[in-house]
Order: structure tokens, then sequence, then C-alpha cells
């Protein structure tokens, strides 16, 4: 999985699992609504600050967005 995937799949489940909208991300980050659909979607490539951006909004470390599954268990 290339490395813009699993940004946007561990955002998008960390996010759901703290039961917020992306409106609400986009609130606390400064980011556009559309910018973080993108980057659900892997469409996007966020840098090392926008990694640390969106981790602080969701309250998490900035590992926890670009960690592998085999290092989550």
């Amino acid at each position: 999985m290339d490395m813009r995937r699993l940004v946007g799949r561990n955002f998008a489940r960390l996010r759901e699992e703290r039961r917020l909208t992306q409106e609400e991300i986009a609130a606390r980050s400064g980011f556009s609504q559309q910018y973080l659909s993108g980057l659900e979607r892997g469409r996007r490539n966020p840098t090392v600050v926008t990694l640390f951006k969106l981790s602080q909004a969701l309250g998490v470390s900035h590992i926890e967005l670009v960690r592998t599954d085999k290092e989550q268990d």
C-alpha cells in the first residue's frame, strides 16, 4: 500500500473512532473539508507539517497516521 492511501485510511479510521466529522476536523485543523475528503481517499500527499496539524486535531500522535496494520497490533 502506498503512503497516501495508508495515511488516508488511518486518518479516516481515527476520525471515525472519535466520532468526528470532516467538518469538525476542518474547523480544528484549518484544512478544508474538501482537502480532508481527498486525503481520506488517498488522493492527497500530505507534508510532515500537515500530518502534525491533523494529528493535533484528532488528539493523537502523528505516528498514528503513518502506522501500518502490523504496527497497530
